[in-house]
């Protein structure tokens, strides 16, 4: 359980909420760049496998829509959730109460889903590479299975131990990576050029397959989708934001020195890859016979290792292998920081994952089960996975373009929204037409969505009698209120639901309480009102206000919950004054059980016994805990 709340990027790398050591744009971009950039490891044989000698094309319109469209979007996240917590973060803040919550949890499946497969398949692909090396000793031969849970396995064990040069390390793979991807292509191209007989010969069966060009163009409009997985990285990049060095003399709420570095790391990645996705789509349609993109092809999820095998050497092939295989296993790495750092930063703060989920190790023992259990079930196919990556993927860029044109639309940006508006559109297209075209995606999506949203039912209600602020801050007023009653030895606290702000409301609710409850009538009594906010909130800092009115001194609190805030604001009470205090109660009218199922929800319900369950499972000395006194 070490690393309970580990802020400092010991463990959770290039995803920690406060950086020890930033680094400028360019070098966190490596850092993005190792799960968008490790995608030309197998994004040519899929555009290849699913496009056929359409690819080129189609991988056009994939281009054109991440410079005009996935471009753009996230650009304006990072101007808009500079703390790397996403779009995610953007559409929490649009949708109030428990539609809110439900949203980001259905979200979170999907993001669930992207991280998780980008871990199994990037290691299944790693494993490909290794395979066919021809340098690769016989017992490696049909091993992608042991290969690949041998590679996740390594990454948990990397993350149980910590993880803190992940930009170091990220910065010197991707440039030997990019540096060798290029002389690839420049090799593929020098050879195109002195062979020009297969464009003619790719020409000429694409039309004869597919008719007249503007059949190609229609049918690379409809079949881009499947080369979705061109478009990863695009999330990862906003979620690095905070490892950019910014200026000192930037504002908090805006620094705009870091906004502006994000920008540039997203237009240079977004740039690369466009020219190395073009480029490295048209010479391999050229240079490899379609039969071998096919499974069990020796190009199958490796066109451009196949290209420096059979062009450049064996010697080169198997140092491009070993780049492809450390850049595919450390994209593996920068999702499964991207999982530490979205399950702490949302579930256990909405009461919706147990406290362990807070700690980095148990999280990465259960992610890396569920990677074993993938990669067993998908048999370590890279093919089989890629719908279920393109789905998560495709899913949260989608998210972000709505976020951004609800944005827009707030602000009144009348040609931003018809703008981002028509990108949300044909990104909802290009979803859609992908969940059709592999519905695998949505069916592994499900079941992460399923999974969270029982688990997130279960930890609410186990959780449902834990206090729940992280913090409790009494005013001036509200200190000297306590401090001077505990000078006489008892501290008598009267709940109050605030509905009725009038005079009589406050002298009957303190005349009956002296009555049936037996306060001596010289005894100083304070009111404690709990004015409700949203109940769907779990966590939260108190801020407990001392005020007057009608003559009677009153503790107010704005909380989501009343039973769990009563009960650490009389347990702050009790910690400033050394007197443990009496709280009074009135019984709530209504079934138990409808009133249990009103807390669980709204937030109220059954104060009292409520109250007074919290306060024991928070303090087990009995002469130390807080009293509840109900009529």
């Amino acid at each position: 359980m070490k690393g309970l709340i580990d802020d400092t990027g010991g463990h959770q790398g290039p995803h920690a909420k406060h950086a020890e050591k930033q680094s400028s744009w360019w070098r966190v971009m490596c850092l993005t760049g190792l799960d968008y950039f490790s995608t030309l490891g197998y994004q040519p044989a899929i555009a290849a496998l699913a496009a056929g000698f359409i690819s080129p094309f189609a991988t056009i319109v994939l281009v054109a829509l991440t410079l005009l469209g996935a471009l753009p979007v996230y650009r304006r996240v990072a101007r808009e959730s500079f703390r790397g917590s996403g779009s995610i973060a953007m559409l929490e803040r649009l949708l109030p109460w428990w539609a809110g919550k439900i949203f980001v949890l259905i979200l979170l499946g999907f993001a669930a889903t992207d991280f998780m497969i980008t871990i199994t398949l990037s290691a299944a692909d790693a494993a490909a590479h290794a395979i066919e090396n021809p340098l690769a000793p016989s017992w490696f031969h049909n091993g992608n299975m042991w290969i690949t849970l041998t590679l996740i396995a390594l990454l948990g064990v990397v993350f149980l131990r910590g993880f803190q040069e992940a930009i170091g390390v990220a910065v010197i793979l991707v440039f030997v990576y990019l540096a060798l991807n290029a002389v690839v292509v420049v090799v593929g191209i020098e050879h195109v050029v002195q062979n020009p007989i297969v464009v003619t010969d790719w020409w000429a069966a694409l039309t004869q397959i597919h008719g007249s060009p503007w059949t190609v163009v229609a049918i690379s409009l409809i079949v881009f989708p499947k080369l979705a997985l061109g478009l990863s990285g695009f999330e990862t990049g906003v979620a690095v934001m905070p490892q950019i060095k910014g200026s000192e003399t930037d504002p908090d709420d805006y620094p705009k020195k870091r906004i502006l570095g994000a920008g540039r790391l997203l237009t240079t990645a977004a740039l690369i890859m466009s020219v190395f996705l073009i480029a490295s789509s048209f010479m391999t349609t050229f240079l490899i016979p379609q039969k071998d993109f096919q499974p069990g092809g020796p190009a199958n999820g490796r066109a451009l290792a196949y290209i420096a095998h059979e062009y450049i050497g064996p010697v080169f092939g198997t140092f491009y292998d070993i780049s492809t295989i450390l850049i595919l296993w450390f994209a593996g790495a920068s999702a499964m920081a991207g999982l530490l750092n979205l399950v702490p930063r949302y579930l256990p703060r909405y009461g919706m994952a147990p406290q362990w989920a807070r700690a980095v190790r148990p999280l990465v023992i259960v992610f890396t089960a569920i990677a074993f259990l993938i990669t067993i079930v998908f048999d370590a196919n890279v093919d089989a996975q890629g719908g279920a990556y393109a789905t998560g993927v495709l899913v949260l860029i989608t998210s972000a373009s709505f976020a951004v044109a609800a944005s827009a639309w707030r602000k009144r940006q009348r040609a931003r929204v018809v703008g981002f508006g028509a990108v949300t559109a044909v990104f909802i297209y290009t979803t859609v037409l992908n969940v059709f075209e592999r519905p695998d995606g949505i069916r592994i999506a499900t079941l992460f969505i399923i999974g969270i949203l029982v688990i997130s039912l279960v930890s609410r209600v186990g959780r449902s009698f834990q206090l729940r602020a992280t913090s409790v801050t009494l005013d001036a007023a509200a200190q000297q209120f306590l401090l001077g009653d505990a000078a006489t030895g008892a501290l008598h606290i009267i709940a109050h639901e605030p509905h009725v702000d009038v005079n009589r409301e406050y002298s009957k609710k303190d005349e009956d309480e002296r009555r049936f409850s037996n306060i001596p009538g010289e005894a100083r009594t304070i009111f404690l009102e709990v004015h409700p906010s949203d109940s769907s909130d779990f966590e939260e800092d108190l801020l407990v206000r001392g005020v007057k009115k009608y003559g009677y001194r009153v503790l107010k609190v704005t909380s989501a919950n009343v039973p769990n805030t009563i009960a650490a604001v009389l347990l702050a009470a009790r910690d400033l004054t050394g007197v443990a205090p009496t709280v009074y109660f009135e019984w709530t009218e209504g079934n138990p059980v409808s009133n249990m199922w009103r807390y669980l929800i709204t937030g109220v319900g059954e104060v009292a016994p409520v109250t007074r369950e919290v306060l024991r499972e928070a303090e087990h000395d009995v002469r130390r805990r807080p009293a509840v006194h109900v009529v």
